[in-house]
């Protein structure tokens, strides 16, 4: 822990010397991105922010201007109100190029183009959710979207300043708990309340902001969700999954297992509702910001309490020719069922200190702590206890804009204590810690542009119980070119050269994961993985249509996968890290139009969406858990009082798999919904009411390691309540 306590001394004398300097500074512009302004509150329900040329503008430290980022996704107001289904990566399944890992109701981590874990940063307010959501897919991501103001998805060059984790991309969860402006009146409250039928689920979420004088704003918030098992169309397990068991069946039939045979018949049958997948969670968090001109600082603690059922594999209690003995325990448990116990505190700072006068214009600060436990249970019995402590921190420098050029440089720490505690403790106990430092430069005003970014890290992974520890050293870089087209339009092109170190969990894993029901191991001579991208992206305005189409491929060498074997190992599937040169080659696009316009203030737009991935190794084998292909489209009327909209989604069979995984088939889900503004002239109250899935169609997502046992939810009327006042 010695490197830990050095790093919370350093960073304490920091943060003490920014405390002592936001009064004397005060000459420069607002922070980029998060305004501190003082006046009319902006109504966080349904204001998007947009510079001047409509561009939007992200919050996100040190990115301010959508061209740097050559593709970024904005979830906020009634779209986030709409899309409120669950977990982080539920909220952003409509968008293009994004899915989500759809392991269970209570966890549901980002997809981005076919990356995930790994190589897809979840970020806070700019720094990791300090979890362990990537370290294994039936661990939930601890952020709660309830008490989300925006979701950012960020893409292209600028993704570097956030680590070399980001490939795929980083999701930017945006809250207020340290306030980002200040309320004009005594009071500010922002609350949501919500019902859905298909898992009985009510959630509740609400914060506080209030000034206290002299320029201090004190802010509370709080979430609540609690639901039951999930309803789904159908079969629980697939038509492959269905047809082992039968014929497991009908083997023990054969042999005189009659109570065997019968226990697998009816695991094969179940169907309408999935068992053991129960979400429930709350969050308490309070802040506290101090606003001097144009400078601010914040802090701000919060606790997050999960608890939600892992689903099991049907018949996974069924191992041919057990003792009788065995067999009784072991369908004891799983009728007992596997459930997880997730709890975090989280300490956070951020600083904006407005420098002015010279080559830097602002100094962006942010640390985060946390004490993340998370305990796997079977049955009532603690089966493996993970224990993270986690510190990250950034310090940004914003240069001053120079006529043409403009940028950011600075530096970031990262700190994480991993133990896991218990029979099914797969991964050894490890300490990684990494520190970077990273530039995004911009030059060009006029149709040209160029963005450049280059990142170094320093990482070491050691785990000592195993008396093993690995260096490495990474370098990453950027480069793109923008051209605009007039009218808005802009087409571009990036190159990227990245490298990744591998993850104590790649590294050191070796046991049994009963919640993923796999027996995983690693490989601790791992090697960096490191890959070359190009992308080409048109977006903006052709005519009255807003147009965002990309084409990217990625070429990776040494790139770290976890295959199925086709071995067991403990009556377990046995999943290996492996490395290998691997291609991955995807299109993704959206476009908006509005057909029709009855009034000024009444149209109806149409949207189609479409993402497309092909990975694969060198030798042609398809990687696992890659999205097939997906295509929707919406009609929505948009009115002042009403918001009308229907939408289908499709998404083909996914045919190319990798060894021992089962495809999945093609599906198409019916959406409809519909918002009400009830007082005139005030956006800020909206009443939601939808249904998902109206013709209750099965569906199954690729990218889920429980695709054959947990279906996509079934037929679900939702109807929400969101205001800020």
């Amino acid at each position: 822990m010695a490197p830990l306590v050095s790093a919370r001394v350093s960073l304490s004398a920091l943060a003490v010397a920014l405390t002592s300097q936001p009064a004397m500074a005060q000459t420069a512009g607002p922070p980029s991105g998060v305004p501190a302004t003082r006046g009319a509150v902006v109504d966080d329900l349904h204001t998007r922010q947009t510079d001047p040329t409509g561009e939007i503008v992200v919050t996100a430290p040190g990115l301010e201007r959508l061209d740097v980022l050559a593709g970024t996704s904005v979830v906020e107001g009634l779209e986030l109100q709409r899309n409120l289904t669950g977990q982080i990566g539920n909220v952003l399944e409509d968008l293009p190029g994004v899915t989500s890992s759809s392991f269970a109701p209570g966890v549901a981590r980002p997809v981005l183009r076919g990356f995930s874990g790994e190589r897809v940063r979840v970020l806070f307010d700019g720094i990791g959710a300090l979890d362990a959501s990537n370290t294994s897919d039936d661990h939930g991501v601890s952020i709660d979207p309830l008490t989300a103001e925006r979701i950012e998805v960020l893409r292209g060059p600028a993704v570097l300043l956030y680590g070399s984790q980001a490939i795929g991309g980083a999701v930017n969860v945006i809250d207020k708990r340290i306030p980002r402006r200040v309320p004009d009146e005594a009071i500010h409250v922002d609350a949501l309340a919500g019902y859905a039928t298909v898992n009985d689920e009510y959630s509740l979420g609400g914060s506080v902001d209030a000034p206290l004088g002299g320029g201090f704003v004190f802010h509370a918030d709080g979430a609540f969700r609690d639901a039951g098992d999930l309803t789904v169309p159908g079969f629980v397990a697939s038509k492959a999954l269905r047809a082992e068991l039968l014929a497991a069946a009908s083997e023990e039939q054969a042999e005189g297992h009659l109570d065997e045979a019968d226990e697998l018949r009816e695991a094969a049958d179940q169907r309408g509702t999935l068992p053991n997948s129960f979400p429930r969670a709350w969050s308490a968090n309070a802040g506290l910001a101090l606003f001097r001109g144009d400078s601010t600082m914040g802090i701000s603690a919060g606790w997050y309490d999960s608890r939600y059922g892992v689903p099991e594999r049907p018949g996974a209690g069924h191992h041919h020719h057990h003792e009788e003995g065995e067999e009784a325990g072991d369908a004891g448990e799983q009728e007992a069922g596997v459930s997880i116990d997730l709890r975090q505190f989280r300490a956070d700072f951020r600083g904006d200190l407005a420098i002015g006068g010279g080559f830097v214009d602002r100094l962006l600060t942010r640390v985060g702590y946390s004490d993340y436990t998370h305990t796997e249970f079977e049955g009532a019995e603690v089966g493996t206890v993970f224990d993270i402590e986690g510190l990250e921190a950034r310090l940004e420098f914003v240069q001053t804009d120079l006529g043409a050029l403009r940028g950011s440089f600075g530096a970031q720490y990262y700190f994480r204590d991993f133990s896991a505690v218990g029979e099914e403790a797969f991964v050894a106990p490890n300490q990684s810690e990494q520190i970077g430092f990273f530039t995004l430069q911009e030059y060009g005003n006029g149709p040209f542009e160029i963005e450049g970014a280059v990142r170094y890290e320093k990482s070491n992974v050691s785990a000592r119980t195993l008396g093993l520890s690995r260096s490495f050293d990474a370098f990453s870089g950027a480069l793109g070119v923008s051209l605009g087209l007039g009218s808005g339009l802009r087409a571009g092109v990036n190159g990227t050269r990245v490298a990744r170190a591998p993850a104590g969990e790649e590294l050191f894993a070796s046991g049994p994961h009963i919640a993923t029901q796999a027996f995983e191991v690693g490989n601790p001579d791992l090697t960096l993985e490191k890959a070359w991208g190009l992308e080409g992206y048109v977006r903006g305005a052709v005519g009255p249509a807003q147009v965002s189409v990309a084409v990217f491929k990625n070429w990776f060498s040494d790139f770290i996968y976890l295959d199925e074997t086709g071995e067991e190992e403990d009556d377990l599937p046995v999943f290996a890290y492996r490395q290998g040169d691997a291609d991955y080659f995807g299109v993704e696009g959206e476009v908006k139009l509005p057909v029709a316009t009855f009034s000024p203030d009444a149209r109806l737009m149409a949207e189609a969406r479409g993402e497309y991935v092909r990975a694969k190794l060198a030798d042609g084998t398809s990687l696992p858990r890659i999205p097939p292909l997906g295509l929707s489209g919406a009609l929505a009327l948009e009115s002042g009082a009403f918001d009308v909209r229907g939408e289908v989604e499709w998404f083909a069979a996914q045919n190319r798999t990798a060894p021992f995984e089962t495809r999945t088939d093609s599906f198409a889900f019916v959406n409809a919904s519909i918002a009400w503004r009830p007082f005139s002239g005030r956006q800020n109250i909206s009443v939601l009411a939808a249904v998902d899935n109206i013709f209750d169609t099965e569906g199954r997502r690729h990218v889920s390691f429980t695709k054959d046992f947990v279906p996509l939810p079934g037929r679900s009327f939702r109807l929400s309540l969101r205001t800020s006042l």
